[in-house]
């Protein structure tokens, strides 16, 4: 997979997670199927045209934490309005850093509705053809 490919798998990805929720790199990457390159996620987020229509605001830290985006600059207030925007509750930690609870915002499913639905299509032949 060349690097556009993976950056189109990612905003395929990203597009599912509902408003109001949110979820890791790393749980991105998991779900392409490829858990151990989570922080190219972030990098292909980071490609973003400003007027996207992919939520990029909806992918943060496996710790709940907003990613820095270094100093003087304004990203991660950015993506603390967006989630906001969205009713999702942003709290700042003793040291200045902004959190979201995963507890309560959250979005970790084992796998993309299409591709349960595919894999469950592909299990029933297999059934069948097992039984034989």
């Amino acid at each position: 997979m060349d690097s556009a490919e993976f950056h189109a798998h990612v905003y395929r990805v990203v597009r599912e997670i509902p408003a109001g929720r949110v979820t890791s790199y790393g749980h991105v990457a998991k779900l392409m199927g490829m858990p151990r390159h989570s922080r190219h996620v972030g990098q292909a987020l980071k490609f973003l045209p400003p007027n996207t229509n992919v939520p990029w605001q909806r992918v943060i830290s496996s710790s709940g934490t907003i990613s820095s985006r270094g100093p003087g600059t304004n990203g991660a207030d950015r993506q603390r309005q967006a989630l906001e925007a969205e009713g999702v509750e942003v709290r700042e930690g003793r040291t200045g850093e902004l959190l979201v609870s995963l507890a309560d915002y959250g979005w970790f499913p084992a796998r993309l509705e299409g591709e349960e639905e595919a894999e469950e299509d592909s299990g029933g032949d297999d059934s069948e053809g097992a039984q034989i």
